[in-house]
């Protein structure tokens, strides 16, 4: 029989090791699209987790939350928006960008950002060492932005065929960021990448281009693209 965690809102299914997620229907009930409580890192748990349209998201000291928020906050690589400053900066080309060069750096450097509105980090050790493995086995990547041989600014996130589900971004210098994002986008459109997830609204997001959708349609949408070949 399952266990529940009981919260504002309602009961929460606690997962533990081989349970499945709820329904998604279930997010219905708590703020922000809260599904499970609780479960394991492991990339089975998370490949599952990214093709059911899921994502965990928590602080240090907490059990694992599972989100599947309503709306949910997507590019399509077609709308992107490339400013007038921005676009100036990429023709200059002073800057060098790899890929999957420094993941871990990279995830690293997301956690130590401090990010208005937010006290600590989600990206908590465990989080660093589990998408670690989803890198190591080929489905996590980073986009990286290098200036003098120093690593200045990335992003990661988790592809799966034909979707990519973009987590946080850093930077050290002006654009840096914004730069690796372009090129990923660049990178993903040349891949035939339909959909990017954004997870949820920031002022920031909605100046790349990017917009909020039903979950209905972001399923939906995932499901045709996830099904597709690497």
């Amino acid at each position: 029989m399952n266990a529940y965690y009981r919260l504002a809102g309602g009961n929460v299914l606690a997962l533990e090791a081989g349970t499945p997620f709820p329904p998604l229907q279930a997010a219905l009930r708590h703020p922000n699209g809260l599904l499970a409580i609780g479960g394991e890192l492991t990339p089975q748990r998370l490949l599952d987790a990214y093709r059911r349209g899921i994502f965990p998201w928590f602080n240090q000291g907490e059990p694992i939350l599972w989100w599947s928020p309503d709306p949910r906050m997507v590019l399509f690589p077609d709308e992107q928006k490339i400013s007038r400053s921005l676009a100036r900066r990429l023709k200059r080309q002073d800057y060098e960008i790899r890929f999957d060069t420094a993941f871990r750096d990279v995830m690293q450097a997301c956690a130590d950002t401090l990010r208005d509105g937010q006290p600590g980090t989600w990206i908590v050790p465990e989080m660093i060492d589990a998408y670690c493995r989803l890198h190591e086995s080929g489905h996590a990547h980073s986009v990286e932005t290098w200036i003098d041989g120093k690593l200045v600014g990335g992003l990661y996130g988790v592809k799966l065929g034909r979707m990519f589900y973009g987590e946080s971004m850093f930077h050290r210098a002006a654009d840096a960021s914004k730069i690796a994002f372009a090129h990923l986008v660049d990178w993903l459109r040349q891949n035939h990448v339909g959909m990017i997830d954004c997870q949820m609204h920031t002022t920031h997001l909605a100046s790349l281009g990017a917009r909020e959708i039903p979950r209905d349609d972001f399923i939906r949408k995932l499901d045709e693209l996830v099904g597709y070949s690497a």
